[in-house]
């Protein structure tokens, strides 16, 4: 089979398999939602049927007790289960049933796609190189399937919105409105909305909110639940706009409608890109084949050290493509928890007293100005390691980068002693196949020059004489004068190459600036992160001014008031917001002047000049008299920078989703095949030379 007809063949299969199982799940799903009341209450429903779907969920039942008995599918059915369960309020039953929907289908497509290539080629490497494919493809798969959910859950909103708004204006009362939406509808908006006005009927409803908070999917129905429980508690108002409870909800719709645009232009622009990074994994071997067989001066590349390191780099460039592929289309709410406990690999090692001297010894020591700026930066971010940790990581990353370059320099080294002592000696010709014949000469003249070389003893300083005398030796047919001087030569430089692969002073300054680049990437990472929070900042910020609008026309209503509200809604200014409060009993005004000076945010820190000026000054609906103004602003501010934020991903995705593309054709075939061009003229010129 030649390779075009494979490669069309492995697209055909491949596009094949993705719509099968698209479509498969596609069904499933509306099949769920279409049928789970009807097998309820449809008495002329075929029993057959019935029983069909009632056999398949107890299948999927049982596999999800059976998988986590298995060790690794324990694993990864925990993963899936986090990921799911993050977007919907399922219950435990239909949890389970659509995990393992999940798992199967992903699981499935990964595992036929396997085995259909695996049959295609039958290679011990280019099956190490397909499960590293999948096991890459898995986590787009998961987050395919969960961006799907998120986006049909904030449409899902958008009709609960229009029916609670209705529901309101019929009976004026929150939990009613709530209830009765909640009752219309079976998706898993409703679920949501059935769990908020559970928790708002119930004794503490404040506790069970917090509970809810923690589990939310979005800040769209935090918002939510927020506002329908602070109506409950201070009761509504109608100004001259209208009911302080439908003007939140008309701004949370106004933010779905911007959220949904954003995320279908941003997965409209990066639509298939990730696929395109991809594809140069399987391209490689084919590439390498066709360029051996057609130049036959292509072999001295391919096989060479560095020939390996080009193809050891467009993997790398393959995997921080698609991973940061991956970053820029992420679609998620901050992750960030304040005061979340968990444990760290970091802590164990910590324990390690080697570790913590290494860490002590490169952290800046406490005063110093690198010490002030690495604190600083963490508590920006938000991150969950002490400081110690964080150099402790640090660290370690440095040592593995380190250890994982220099394993592979000695390894090539290796390699390359290897391919000069058994390779077939390689012919004058650039274009063109080569012959079996001239493959057969290839390997006799190889396994002469290794016994000739082998006969010296290995040795750097045998002489032409040695080994021409050697060549007479093993050769028994004897040699021409040119063909003996040719041997000798080619002999003379196989030694020399051979003794020459050493591990060199500077490939250690490399394994070095390696391990340093080990070192700063958890730094660099930190600032990345600091610079994406600085959207989700605005989006609270955003939240704390919707609760400030309405918490303003309350009567009574006082600062303190207004920072537990904030400290409610709070995820990224969480703790210092809760220091305030601490400290609010022995000053107000002391305590908000702390809280501006840790919170390094222009947005944030206005509030808190406006509330500073509510402490004793001015009644808080002057001090927020232009909040509506400035909502707008922001709206509008923030609706810039999506579509600034998209083209400038949009540009982004294109770059670096064709890198590897590039990078294939340019670093593993074009430039090698002109450098192998310009030596082999180089080659012929001398050989021209000498007629």
């Amino acid at each position: 089979m030649g390779v075009r007809r494979l490669l069309f063949l492995v697209l055909i299969i491949s596009l094949a398999l993705f719509a099968v199982v698209y479509a498969v799940m596609m069904w499933l799903n509306n099949r769920s939602r279409r049928n789970r009341l009807e097998l309820l209450s449809d008495p002329t429903r075929p029993k057959d049927e019935l029983m069909l779907r009632k056999r398949w969920q107890q299948f999927l039942q049982t596999a999800y007790i059976v998988g986590c008995s298995v060790p690794l599918l324990s694993a990864y059915i925990r993963k899936v289960r986090k990921r799911v369960s993050g977007v919907h309020a399922y219950e435990e039953f239909y949890l389970r049933h659509e995990v393992m929907k999940v798992t199967l289908s992903i699981l499935g497509t990964l595992g036929i796609s396997v085995a259909v290539l695996f049959l295609l080629n039958p290679s011990l490497s280019f099956l190490l190189l397909v499960l590293l494919t999948a096991v890459v493809i898995n986590s787009l798969l998961i987050d395919m399937v969960v961006n799907r959910l998120e986006r049909r859950l904030l449409v899902q909103m958008l009709d609960l919105f229009s029916d609670i708004r209705h529901r309101y204006h019929q009976h004026g009362m929150v939990d009613e409105a709530l209830q009765e939406a909640a009752e219309s509808t079976d998706d898993e908006a409703g679920l949501h909305t059935r769990k908020i006005a559970e928790a708002l009927i119930s004794n503490n409803p404040s506790e069970e909110l917090e509970k809810y908070y923690e589990a939310a999917p979005n800040r769209f129905l935090k918002a939510f639940a927020g506002i329908s429980y602070m109506i409950m508690e201070f009761g509504d108002k109608v100004k001259e706009q209208g009911s302080i409870y439908l003007q939140g909800l008309s701004g949370l719709t106004k933010e779905i409608h911007l959220e949904i645009l954003r995320r279908s232009k941003l997965d409209y622009l990066l639509k298939g890109l990730n696929v395109i990074a991809l594809v140069p994994l399987f391209f490689t071997k084919p590439i390498e084949r066709w360029a051996r067989s057609s130049f036959p001066a292509m072999d001295e590349f391919y096989m060479s050290k560095l020939g390996y390191a080009a193809k050891i780099l467009i993997y790398i460039v393959i995997i921080l493509s698609f991973v940061l592929l991956q970053k820029l289309q992420q679609n998620d709410e901050t992750t960030y928890r304040a005061g979340r406990n968990s444990r760290p690999w970091e802590k164990a090692i910590s324990r390690v007293p080697l570790f913590r001297v290494m860490a002590a010894w490169a952290a800046p020591h406490p005063g110093s100005a690198d010490y002030s700026k690495v604190v600083r930066l963490m508590k920006e971010t938000g991150t969950e390691l002490t400081y110690e940790w964080f150099y402790i990581r640090r660290v370690v990353y440095s040592l593995i980068v380190f250890a994982v370059t220099l394993t592979m320099t000695l390894y090539l080294h290796q390699m390359s002693r290897h391919h000069i002592m058994y390779d077939p000696v390689v012919q004058d010709s650039f274009f063109g196949q080569t012959t079996i014949t001239q493959q057969e000469e290839g390997k006799r003249l190889s396994s002469r020059d290794l016994e000739v070389m082998r006969r010296v003893n290995m040795s750097p300083e045998a002489t032409y004489a040695e080994i021409a005398e050697q060549l007479q030796q093993a050769d028994s047919k004897g040699l021409g004068k040119d063909e003996l001087v040719d041997s000798a030569n080619r002999v003379l430089g196989k030694l020399q190459a051979y003794h020459n692969e050493y591990f060199k002073w500077w490939e250690l300054v490399l394994c070095l600036f390696a391990g340093m680049l080990g070192y700063e990437w958890p730094f660099w990472l930190l600032l990345f992160q600091r610079k994406l929070r600085y959207m989700d900042m605005r989006h609270e910020v955003y939240q704390y001014q919707t609760v400030i609008s309405m918490l303003r026309e309350m009567d009574r209503i006082s600062v303190e008031e207004i920072l537990e509200w904030m400290d409610r809604f709070a995820v990224i200014f969480k703790i210092q917001i809760q220091k305030c409060l601490i400290h609010y009993d022995h000053g107000g005004e002391m305590a908000l002047q702390q809280l501006k000076e840790e919170v390094r945010f222009t947005e944030f820190q206005r509030i808190v000049d406006k509330l500073l000026l509510s402490v004793e000054k001015i009644p808080i609906s002057q001090a927020f008299d232009d909040l509506e103004g400035e909502m707008s602003f922001y709206f509008e501010q923030r609706k810039q920078d999506y579509e600034r934020i998209i083209d400038t991903k949009a540009g982004l995705g294109r770059l670096i989703g064709f890198a590897p593309m590039y990078s294939l054709i340019f670093i593993y075939l074009v430039i090698p095949l002109i450098a192998m061009s310009f030596m082999q003229m180089n080659i012929y010129y001398e050989q021209i030379q000498k007629i």
